[in-house]
């Protein structure tokens, strides 16, 4: 059984502390299985996950439950982005290694 990740919120609450993602184009470098990206999914009007694992990315694109218009899980890596320049307004690195 997978630990669960964050159960208090914190991870989510910095996030949402920091910056401002209604509205906007993010990029979410090392998004794995798209649990974070869940919590914050209502907000942007798109976003991009990406991964280099794509067992974790086929978990995120079965338990996305939202709308997928918006959503998309990319297999990449963060060193070689596959998008032109400034397309995101945010990009999102967090607790990846």
């Amino acid at each position: 059984m997978r630990p669960t990740r964050d159960p208090e919120g914190a991870e989510i609450s910095h996030l949402l502390a920091a910056c401002e993602l209604a509205g906007k184009a993010v990029l979410e470098v090392g998004c794995g299985d798209g649990k974070l990206t869940s919590q914050f999914a209502d907000l942007p009007r798109k976003i991009v996950g990406i991964d280099p694992v794509i067992s974790d990315l086929q978990i995120a694109n079965r338990e996305n439950t939202l709308s997928a218009s918006h959503i998309s899980f990319i297999q990449t890596i963060g060193e070689s982005l596959p998008f032109p320049p400034q397309s995101f307004d945010i990009a999102i690195f967090a607790c990846s290694l």
